[in-house]
Order: C-alpha cells, then sequence, then structure tokens
C-alpha cells in the first residue's frame, strides 16, 4: 500500500468538481475558519492528495485519499481547481491511507480518534495493526473497541472530557445497576472529585435506567419474579452498604476541610480594616448564621 515518493513530486491542479470524498468526516468550525484564513492569506501550504478513479462515476474522476479541510478551504473560497498529487491506488488502499491521516493529525479530537480506530476495525484491521498506526497500545485498542461495540458513546465522551479515565469507562461498560456504588468509591479513591463525581454519578443512574427500560421490553424478556435473599446476597449488600458509608464519610471529611479552609480565609480577610469597610459600602456585610458565630465566637469546627 505504500506510496512511491517519486509519484508525488509531480503536483496537478485539478477541477473540484471532479472530487469525490471517499471518507468524509465532520469539522471543528473555529479550525475550520483559521485554516480557509491561512489559505487565503499565503495560499495552500501541502497540497491534497488524490487518488485516480479506475471507473469513473459520472463527473467524479478522482477520490480524495486526504485533504478534505483544505479542499472545503478551497470551496469555501470559491476555487475552481486545486493543487494535488495524484496516485494510483485501489479503493481499499485509499481508505486506509485516508484513515491513517486522520489519526496522524497533530490536532484533533479525542473522539475522532475514537472513531477512526473503529472504522479501521470494520476495515478488517487487528488490533495491533491498529496499534501500530496510531502509535498506541493493542490493549488500548481492545478497550475502545469494546466501547463502541457496546455503543457506549456517552462513556467515551465522558473519556475524552476527561471525566474518568478508559480503564474505568470499561470496568463500568461491564457493570450492573448494582455496581454503581462501587464504581463511585473506586473513583473517589482515584481522586475524582467535586463536580465530576457529581457527573459520574448522573451517568450512572443514565445507564442504569436504561438497562432497565431494555430490560423491561417485550424484546428484553425480563421475568419479575421475586428472588429468596441468601445468606450471600445479605453480606453483598452489607458490603455495599458499608462503601456507601466510607464514601459519605470521605466526602464528609473533605466538606469539613473546605469549610475550615474558608472560615479561617474570611477571617483574615475581615482582620483587614480597609477590605470590611468594602464590605459595608457594597453592602456585602452578611454572612450565614453558622459560619458568623463561629467567626466571632472564636472557635474551629
Amino acid at each position: 500500500m505504500t506510496v512511491p515518493s517519486t509519484v508525488r513530486d509531480h503536483v496537478a491542479l485539478i477541477p473540484i468538481s471532479q472530487i469525490h470524498i471517499l471518507n468524509p468526516r465532520t469539522r471543528n468550525k473555529k479550525v475550520h475558519r483559521e485554516l480557509i484564513e491561512n489559505i487565503k492569506t499565503v495560499g495552500l501550504k501541502r497540497p491534497i492528495t488524490l487518488s485516480r478513479k479506475a471507473s469513473p462515476q459520472g463527473p467524479l474522476n478522482y477520490d480524495l485519499v486526504c485533504g478534505q479541510g483544505r479542499l472545503e478551504a478551497f470551496l469555501a473560497l470559491e476555487a475552481k481547481e486545486i493543487p494535488a498529487f495524484v496516485i494510483d491506488a485501489v479503493e481499499e488502499d485509499c481508505l486506509v491511507m485516508s484513515l491513517v491521516e486522520n489519526v496522524a493529525r497533530r490536532h484533533h479530537r479525542p473522539i475522532d480518534l475514537m472513531n477512526e480506530v473503529g472504522r479501521l476495525k470494520e476495515r478488517g484491521k487487528s488490533d495491533a495493526d491498529i496499534a501500530k498506526i496510531i502509535g498506541t497500545t493493542s490493549s488500548w485498542v481492545n478497550m475502545i473497541v469494546g466501547l463502541l461495540e457496546r455503543g457506549e458513546e456517552k462513556l467515551l465522551s465522558a473519556v475524552e472530557t476527561g471525566l474518568i479515565p478508559l480503564s474505568m469507562a470499561t470496568d463500568i461498560a461491564r457493570s450492573t445497576e448494582s455496581d454503581i456504588q462501587n464504581v463511585l468509591t473506586d473513583a473517589y479513591e482515584r481522586g475524582i472529585r467535586g463536580k465530576k463525581i457529581t457527573k459520574l454519578r448522573h451517568l450512572l443512574e443514565l445507564r442504569a435506567k436504561r438497562d432497565k427500560l431494555v430490560r423491561g421490553s417485550s424484546l428484553g424478556g425480563s421475568q419479575n419474579k421475586k428472588k429468596r435473599i441468601t445468606p450471600a446476597d445479605l453480606r453483598r449488600l452489607f458490603e455495599r452498604e458499608a462503601e456507601r458509608q466510607r464514601l459519605m464519610v470521605k466526602k464528609a471529611a473533605f466538606t469539613h476541610d473546605r469549610v475550615v479552609f474558608a472560615i479561617q480565609a474570611i477571617k483574615d480577610l475581615l482582620s483587614v480594616s480597609d477590605f470590611e469597610k468594602l464590605l459595608y459600602t457594597e453592602h456585602l456585610n452578611t454572612l450565614p448564621k453558622l459560619i458568623q458565630a463561629r467567626l466571632w465566637n472564636g472557635r474551629g469546627l
């Protein structure tokens, strides 16, 4: 599938109307506007790459291998032709080359990279092949493919935004509703706190609700038979409740430390007379009764 370097030494002006985008993808609007302005100002730095169609379909004589952003920028600038390297390659090779070009871009969103992994998998590439193409490990590819196959778009988005690590997303995908508390405890121990833990809880509850709807549908084959509680069940319930209580204690201790810090900071600020005068001037001199009492009484929490 390697393209000889000599083929890329010759650049041709190709009518844009004859180009077919083989592997279309969505683009970041801000980055695309910057690309248009850059091309408008300094011109095209790197020609696009096209493959000559063996069997042209109507006016479309070329498949786009890489350079969709540059092509769309030329269209936005109302250009009729675009500089291009023209190669001869079968469609299968062109698709893989296009996917490799996308994952090798310096600036891409993590979700784009994950989707390209899915496309490479659909083309019959093994985890090891994909890992070699994108420069990562086979286990990372395997986890991404597993989430894609399960339709876990929300978990992939959570990984993209940095809410949870990929390994945790994989564990969540395999978990059940009864594992929610254990997942939250694990997340807390990994340092996921504050708004992130709240978002994660919301995500887990949505997944649990979705699973209930699937199981409760006629296709789910769910049977609402009461199950007798065994000693093992009671033990699991006790362990989950203990974990929940342990998480609550940790959260309470964390909140306690934050409140102590806030009260001490307020004390330090109020010791500055100019700052206190400013609060009175701006009518911001009221405080919650509990904090006010502890400030004036000089007691800690």
